[in-house]
Order: C-alpha cells, then structure tokens, then sequence
C-alpha cells in the first residue's frame, strides 16, 4: 500500500522532529502532523526532569562538604585519636554521593524523554543543552549538570535567545566547567590584594595569585554566539575576558548568595572595553558582561551560525541554504524569538521532504528503543550509564565544550554498529515476550517510513525476541 501524503508526515513528525514514536503516537499526530508538532511549544519552555528536590545551590554545598572532607583527609594523617582510614571513608562517602546524584539525574532525564508526549519539545531542548554544553568531565560539575540543564536552559528554550544565553552562560555549572570562576582582572583590586598574600575569597578559597581566564569569552563567542567564522579575533576574547572578570560564585562570606551567582567589582578588570568594534564605558561587572553577551545574542552572525545548527540537526549533515536563511530571517525578525524559529522550522519544507539521512545518537537509539517497545526503566540510572557508555555517549559526559558531534560519520562506525546490535538483541529478548503482533508494532513505530524490505524482514523473524531486534537494527529506526 503507497502512504498518503499525510501518513509520512505524521511519521516523519514522530521521528524527525520528535524522539522516535511511541505506542499510538503517529496515529495522533496524522490528523494535523505540523499542528501536533506546534501545540508543543510553549513559553513556560520544556519540562524538567526529576532531580530528588535538588537545586544547583544545594548541589554546590554538597560539594563544599565534600571539599572540606577531602581537605581534612588531605591533613589528617596518623594524628592522635584519628582512626586509621577515616579520611579515606570521609572521601568515599562523598564521591559516592556525587556518583549517586548524577546517576539520578540521568535516569530522570531518560524516563522524561521516553515518557513525553510532547517529543519535539523534548528533542528541541535537548539540542539546546548540546548547543550549551557543561559537561560531567570535571569532578566539581559532575553533579551540576543535571541542575544546569533543569534551571539554566529548559525555561528558555522557547524564549529570546538572549535570556537562554545570559542564563545559561551566568549558571554556576558553566562558570566551573570554564573555569570562570577562577578569573580574576590583573589590574583589579582582587590581584592587588592576592599578590600581597591574601587569601582569594568566594568559592574554592585557595592562595593563589589572581588571573584572567579566556575559556569562558572563547567558547561563547566561538561556539555559542557568533561562531568560529563570525568575526571576532584573539584581541576581542581577550577584552571580553576582562568584560567577564568578577563573575563567579558565592562563598560563605557572601552571606545569602553563598553557592549561587555573584558579580565581586574588586575582581572586575577596570576600564573600557571594545569587543568586536562595539566600545563599552567603564562600569560594574554586570553591566559590561550584561552589555556584551545581550549586543552577541543580537548579532546576524550569531543568527547564521545557530539556525545552521538547528537545521544540521533537524534535517542534513550539510544544512539547506534555504531553510537556515529561513530561520535566520525569522531570527532576526523576532529579537531571537526562539518559538518563532521552531515554528518556522516547522512549516518550512526541507525537513519534510528530505530524505532520513541523519543517523541517531547512542542517547537518541536508546530513548527511541525504549519509546518503540513501551519500556520505561525505573531507577536506571547504572544501567543506562552502562549502556551508553557502551555505545559512546557517556551521560553529561560531552568529551569537550564543542559538545556531542551532530554529523553522522562519528555514530556509524562499524564497531559502534556492532555494539547497537548487541543492544538490539538484549532489548528483544528482554521486551520481545511481551510483543503479541511484531508487525503491528513495525506499523505503530515507523509508520509510512517501514519499507518492504524491512517488513519482510521482520515478518520473517524466527521469533518475537528476534523481530524486536531486527526492528531497532533497520535502517529506518536507526536513521531519523
């Protein structure tokens, strides 16, 4: 039977645009596929996933215990009255507890993205979180990334770009990752008072000698904002920098914002700046970092270089040139407006007619698996971790502040096929008994994009487990 028009776009919606279908899901979406797709932006942004009432304060004062603990340990040695591994149980405990916490969060995250009935919302702020990568690589962000994802970028992803820019740029999470929170102007009156010998105030304490740190203004202006081609040079990281100076996080003598955000002026780099030929005065370090990170989000390069990241993802390793100066244009239009440019997105042609050549992430195979065969696991978080660890794509665990590749080539390695497979065969043997008609299931999952060659594969299946596994192993499931 040839699918109508509107079959394959209720199936395309489900499995381009949305986390692969679930039970009964392109049958929804096939009276209205571009209406089923823009119910599910709102202002109030995506949801957040379940965190065990944890914030990204009380996060970070876990950790400070955990510091303190490690620092005693550290100078505990074999003193008088101190049991032997004491310090080393007090460490364990900690490390523990952070591996406990970030496991949580990844089985929370998973369970919405496989439970979601609104797919594109949960697909569109995933891409965001890439876009803003903080990653779990460094112990003191381990457990932060979950906070992050939940405070700084799930709220906006639906609003001006310029507040999920300041908001997730000003979270704790990123100022650790890039080390923000370390840089400190050579000419403001922090570096004159640590190069006297005093004690740095604020987070971590420590006596070392103030510094400025670039991570933060390089990969805003580089990966966030403008990108690598938009303009800017070394002179305009640095000055930026210096714009950033005095941002970082509270510490016990900040009184109410321990743990959260702060603007310290005596660690703010005096004078004017010029970033990307744009002069600002002399002023506070929030409104010189506020000036420039509100003039980046307003830039056409910035505009350019974000809608050719939304159309790679959403429909070609090589974006069409049409629908990113469509999204740009609506950019631009809009101050940003990022449920406009979904919209946009979503009645523009080209992701409806392309063919499905973008190849799933470890992360998008497992979710879609898991959505296909209704299986939701509870407190999963060590065996999820275990399995994309398996298959390349450590939870929270992006290998740089680039972010996981969004291009093909770095997913479709033989190796990585073969590992896919053997996550193929463990799910159908575990789901397959519960599966009555296999072939219903193809119909429910993939919809018009089933072709009969897989049908009859998996109609040939010598049993369910079998069928459930050639499914997910289809070049049709495993391409979106």
């Amino acid at each position: 039977m040839v699918a109508n028009s509107r079959e394959l776009d209720a199936a395309v919606a489900a499995t381009r645009f949305g986390l692969g279908a679930k039970a009964g899901e392109i049958a929804t979406a096939a009276a209205d596929p571009r209406g089923w797709l823009k119910a599910q932006i709102r202002p109030e942004g995506a949801e957040t996933f379940d965190m065990g009432g944890d914030t990204g304060a009380t996060r970070l004062a876990a950790f400070r215990e955990y510091r303190k603990q490690r620092q005693a340990a550290k100078q505990g040695g074999d003193g008088p009255g101190k049991a032997a591994g004491d310090e080393d149980d007090a460490v364990k405990m900690a490390r523990q507890f952070i591996r406990k916490e970030a496991a949580g969060d990844v089985a929370g995250r998973l369970q919405l993205a496989v439970g979601t009935d609104a797919p594109f919302r949960e697909r569109w702020a995933l891409f965001w979180a890439n876009h803003f990568t903080v990653s779990a690589t460094k112990v003191q962000v381990a457990t932060l990334v979950g906070p992050y994802e939940n405070e700084a970028i799930r709220p906006h992803v639906f609003g001006r770009f310029g507040d999920l820019l300041a908001a997730a740029e000003t979270h704790p999470a990123m100022l650790l990752y890039l080390d923000q929170a370390q840089s400190i102007g050579p000419h403001s009156r922090a570096a004159e008072f640590l190069a006297a010998g005093g004690r740095r105030p604020g987070f971590g304490g420590g006596k070392r000698a103030g510094g400025l740190n670039e991570n933060l203004a390089r990969e805003i202006l580089e990966l966030h904002t403008v990108g690598v081609d938009g303009g800017y040079t070394q002179a305009d990281v640095t000055e930026f920098a210096r714009a950033l100076t005095g941002l970082g996080i509270g510490g016990p003598r900040d009184m109410a914002f321990e743990d959260k955000v702060v603007f310290r002026e005596p660690a703010h780099e005096p004078g004017p700046r010029t970033v990307m030929g744009v002069k600002y005065p002399d002023g506070s370090a929030r409104a010189q970092a506020g000036a420039v990170l509100g003039d980046l989000a307003a830039k056409p390069q910035t505009a350019k270089f974000v809608c050719t990241k939304i159309a790679r993802h959403f429909v070609a390793d090589d974006p069409p040139p049409a629908l990113v100066a469509r999204l740009q244009k609506t950019w631009m239009a809009t101050g940003g407006d990022l449920g406009r440019v979904a919209a946009t997105l979503i009645d523009s042609p080209e992701p409806w007619s392309a063919p499905p050549t973008k190849f799933k992430t470890p992360y998008e195979f497992v979710v879609s698996s898991y959505r296909a065969v209704g299986f939701a696991p509870a407190q999963a978080g060590p065996q999820v971790n275990g399995v994309l660890n398996g298959l390349g794509q450590r939870p929270f665990g992006a290998p740089s502040p680039k972010g996981w590749p969004d291009e093909a080539a770095p997913w479709a390695a033989s190796d990585a096929i073969v590992k896919r497979m053997a996550f193929a065969q463990s799910l159908g043997g575990r789901m397959g008994p519960n599966v009555q008609d296999p072939m219903a299931l193809a119909d429910a999952t993939l919809g018009a994009r089933l072709t009969p060659a897989a049908a009859t594969a998996i109609r040939r299946a010598e049993s369910r487990a079998e069928a459930v596994a050639l499914l997910v192993m289809t070049p049709e499931f495993q391409r979106r």
